[in-house]
């Protein structure tokens, strides 16, 4: 075991591979039906909204895909991401546990998501596509694509949940900065918006909702523009597994391996890129470590909600997919965990999850907050509230190792750092934040809200 609390790699350690877990899963995907027929999707239809290669690899069964120059040379900027021996957390806590964690925060754009936005620009300019529409929903899916854009001279138009739109101006002025459009979703800019807001003026908005509308006008637009999505989809999953690639060689430079993974879930794509190339260590090679997903009790899509075929978005112009989902019209409330608003998960998550090869826990708000203020206080890094889930349950491992008297290697994922979260640490520092969890009367209900599909489907 190594002394140093840093552990960095250097340009040349770049994986020149992404890992699709599609390989070596022992679950068989379920199939991706149309919105409208309920038939499986074909290429013709998912090409309205995705350049070939996106599409190819969504379908792909190969376990390494091989990272374009073009878009490794654009890694360059942040990548490899530094691997950090949380010291000082131990110490806060007295435990006998190892805590690590991989900072993601440290991309120009102050997250994960840029892994994939510079990937999917690539394909997409290659494709000759002049521009992508977008949701986003805490703003840094939002962002990344905006300097994606940049990058690869794209132009960006992305529809943005209201509350998050409210809570966080800055994101939307750091996007318009690198050149994208907007927009505070729902918008009358689409049917979909207008109908939305005929029914509710004041409706908070969803990524649901927003993924709608981003679909709707890249649908429209006779080719003009195509859709980017930052998580869910398996490519989008794939192009992340960098983040885990790194982090096994890192921790072997600590000379540890890691018996607990943790990221948080939203959409499911910061914890698949750390915890998919460790899974794969567990089903090749014998290892044991454990992969424990966190969501917030608002939004309890893998632990409460109903493991089924819905539609991708609010107006069901999406494929639908087999995925743990609250009922693709769920409006959440407004945390602020804003990326971890969507009412469904990735389904090569979700397959795993079910069939138990991962982990999953809900947690509470103010708990989150304190687990992310003890880390600002501590490693001097202010998180984001989606990544300060993992930090919660890092946290709280490690006092379980301590209170059994166990030394346990515990790796979680910063997906993002929360300078841009002030109003949300505001709320919690003046003791106005509050708690939510999802009512068990919308749980109940999700049965009456999801899609009839045809018996054959599954099996």
């Amino acid at each position: 075991m190594s002394d140093q609390i840093r552990f960095n790699l250097s340009e040349k350690d770049i994986p020149k591979f992404w890992y699709n877990i599609n390989a070596d899963s022992p679950i068989p995907p379920a199939p991706v039906l149309h919105p409208a027929t309920k038939e499986p999707v074909t290429p013709d239809f998912l090409s309205v909204l995705f350049p070939m290669e996106l599409i190819l690899q969504e379908i792909s069964t190969e376990a390494y895909i091989e990272i374009p120059e073009p878009v490794r040379e654009v890694y360059k900027l942040w990548r490899p991401t530094p691997l950090i021996r949380a010291r000082n957390l131990e110490k806060a806590l007295g435990t006998p546990a190892h805590i690590y964690f991989k900072n993601e925060g440290f991309s120009p754009s102050g997250s994960h998501k840029l892994n994939t936005a510079a990937a999917q620009a690539f394909y997409n300019k290659q494709a000759g596509t002049k521009a992508l529409t977008t949701e986003t929903g805490a703003g840094q899916w939002g962002t990344a694509l905006a300097m994606a854009g940049q990058f690869f001279d794209l132009d960006i138009e992305v529809y943005m949940v209201r509350v998050s739109f409210d809570q966080k101006p800055y994101r939307r002025f750091l996007m318009e900065t690198y050149g994208a459009q907007v927009y505070a979703s729902p918008t009358d800019r689409t049917q979909t918006g207008k109908e939305t807001l005929r029914k509710d003026p004041k409706n908070p908005g969803s990524l649901g909702l927003a993924i709608s509308e981003a679909v709707e006008v890249a649908a429209t637009s006779n080719g003009k523009k195509k859709y980017s999505l930052g998580s869910v989809l398996n490519h989008v999953l794939t192009h992340q597994s960098v983040i885990g690639e790194e982090a096994l060689k890192q921790m072997d430079l600590a000379g540890e391996y890691p018996d607990i993974v943790i990221g948080c879930v939203g959409g499911g794509s910061n914890f698949a890129g750390i915890a998919f190339p460790f899974l794969r260590e567990n089903l090749r090679n014998g290892q044991r470590t454990r992969l424990i997903a966190v969501e917030p009790t608002a939004t309890p899509s893998l632990t409460r909600g109903r493991y089924a075929f819905d539609y991708g978005d609010t107006a069901q112009m999406a494929p639908i997919v087999k995925m743990h989902t609250l009922g693709h019209d769920f409006i959440p409330p407004a945390i602020h965990a804003g990326g971890l608003r969507y009412h469904g998960m990735a389904p090569t998550l979700c397959a795993l999850y079910d069939a138990g090869y991962i982990e999953a826990t809900a947690v509470r708000q103010i708990p989150i907050f304190d687990a992310a203020v003890l880390f600002a206080r501590t490693e001097g890094i202010l998180p984001a509230p989606e990544s300060a889930h993992a930090i919660r349950v890092a946290i709280d491992e490690a006092l379980k190792a301590k209170e059994n008297g166990e030394k346990k290697v515990i790796l979680f994922n910063l997906s993002g750092h929360g300078h841009f979260d002030l109003s949300a640490y505001n709320a919690y520092n003046t003791g106005i934040l509050e708690d939510y969890e999802y009512p068990e009367e919308a749980i109940a209900s999700i049965e009456q809200r999801l899609p009839q599909v045809p018996e054959f489907v599954g099996k």
